[in-house]
């Protein structure tokens, strides 16, 4: 099967982020790390007024790397969760966001409210809107759930796809009305710097005509060599259905795995609020994964001394 080439969606990004190169690690505070992107790059590509926009929702970040020190030396640790909403100008940058919490290692904090109060300030300075900021301790960790999405799974239907560029005309309606949910694991795109695969879940949820199954998995499925930031696919995605399929309600969510101790959780929907951050298996991996090229590495070593 030969792939389908279809024209790129051209996204310019800001010549002077940190992504995409060599940088030092920093491990004491500092603000100046963090870099913001505008949301209006990829907006203006889908024609959406800032002012106006067709949906309402939130970014929501986990952090699994927070670390610093308190007033006698001693290493604290934490999960971080912050929403950023998705009117603010900018969306937070990941890379600088890594770096940014990495300089906290060596830092000592009064306590971890004051972390909290510290990275809510940085991170809504950046962003360009108020980011709430919470904080889970090591003893509130055995609180934490799992919760996978829950609909139709679109990824056992057996088609053929040779699209692997966003395809608005894969997306059709069969004209019955109906309310339904929808779940796809198999959405991937690229990083819009560095070209590095983001692997998601995403749920859709709709009321309206029915939307074909078949053609709604080879339009998710034709993202995977499409380069744009997570929070832009997700806004992409709703606008493509909402336009293309014209259904009276929409939600689109997608939960992304984990790069850099961070995941990214776009949500967007013209009628119900943010689910809860529920954490799922897929964003669960990375830690097998990290572990076994750890546990990888050192054995090489070892057969290099050998």
């Amino acid at each position: 099967m030969t792939s389908k080439v279809n024209d790129k969606i051209s996204i310019s990004a800001p010549k002077d982020l940190s992504l995409g190169k060599q940088v030092e690690y920093e491990f004491h505070y500092n603000p100046d790390l963090l870099q913001g992107v505008p949301r209006s790059l990829s907006r203006d590509t889908l024609s959406l007024d800032a002012e106006a926009l067709p949906f309402t929702g939130i970014d929501t970040w986990t952090g699994y790397e927070l670390s610093w020190l308190n007033k006698k030396g001693k290493p604290n640790v934490a999960l971080l969760e912050c929403n950023v909403p998705i009117t603010s100008a900018n969306l937070i940058e990941s890379k600088s966001f890594k770096l940014y919490l990495n300089s906290f290692n060596q830092t000592a904090f009064e306590s971890p409210e004051d972390v909290r109060a510290t990275l809510a300030s940085d991170l809504s300075k950046c962003a360009g809107a108020p980011v709430m900021v919470s904080l889970t301790l090591p003893n509130q960790f055995n609180t934490l759930t799992f919760k996978e999405f829950e609909g139709v799974l679109l990824d056992e239907l057996d088609i053929a796809v040779g699209t692997y560029e966003p395809d608005t005309s894969l997306l059709k309606v069969t004209g019955d009305k109906k309310a339904e949910t929808l779940v796809s694991h198999l959405l991937k795109s690229n990083c819009l710097i560095t070209s590095q695969p983001d692997w998601a879940s995403v749920q859709i949820r709709y009321e309206g005509n029915s939307v074909d199954h078949e053609g709604l998995l080879k339009y998710l499925i034709s993202f995977r060599q499409h380069n744009e930031f997570h929070e832009q696919c997700v806004e992409r995605i709703y606008c493509d259905i909402m336009q293309h399929c014209q259904p009276e309600k929409l939600t689109v969510c997608a939960r992304y795995t984990r790069r850099g101790g961070l995941d990214i959780n776009p949500f967007r929907s013209n009628f119900e609020t943010p689910y809860a951050n529920k954490r799922q298996a897929r964003q669960t991996a990375s830690n097998l994964q990290a572990t076994q090229y750890v546990t990888f590495t050192i054995y090489r070593s070892l057969v290099g001394l050998l």
